[in-house]
């Protein structure tokens, strides 16, 4: 599936092919939650990083995490003027991109279920909303983005 996103001011614009389109993931974890989730978890994507074409990089900006003392290889990209997150690259995966749902502008397609995850770092204040066939893991779930869609038969081809 052809996206296309953008960080709220329109400084930057983006558009990838995304194979994983369905929105079903929502991370708790304390990285997410403080630079993309307004909800207390944020949704990333999966999509191909050959295709990722932007416009005004120069008003982006990168973010490295520190996880356990160490800096993170892992990229957030995000704007430098509205602080909008746009998406993730991490050089040990370098065929992949995930973009940030709250950043596409394309009309993404409803998940029939939904995975919440590193639910052990998630902030007391945030409630689950985990419906009937939704699954919850306090860590990383060994089904990778690709096999999510591949099992429900939900993924597109580039």
């Amino acid at each position: 599936m052809f996206l296309e996103g953008s960080c709220h001011c329109g400084a930057v614009r983006f558009s990838l092919e995304s194979p994983h389109p369905y929105p079903y993931q929502r991370c708790y974890c304390s990285i997410c939650r403080k630079t993309a989730g307004g909800g207390g978890y944020a949704i990333n994507l999966g999509g191909c990083a050959e295709t990722l074409e932007v416009s005004g990089a120069e008003d982006k900006g990168v973010y490295h995490a520190v996880i356990d003392g160490q800096q993170s290889p892992g990229e957030r990209h995000f704007c430098k003027h509205c602080a909008s997150a746009l998406w993730v690259y991490d050089p040990g995966w370098p065929s992949l991109v995930h973009p940030f749902a709250s950043a596409i502008d394309t009309p993404l397609p409803v998940p029939p279920e939904r995975v919440h995850l590193l639910l052990d770092s998630k902030a007391n204040w945030v409630e689950v909303e985990a419906r009937g066939h939704d699954k919850c893991f306090a860590h990383y779930p060994e089904e990778s983005l690709a096999e999510w869609h591949e099992r429900l038969g939900l993924s597109t081809p580039r």
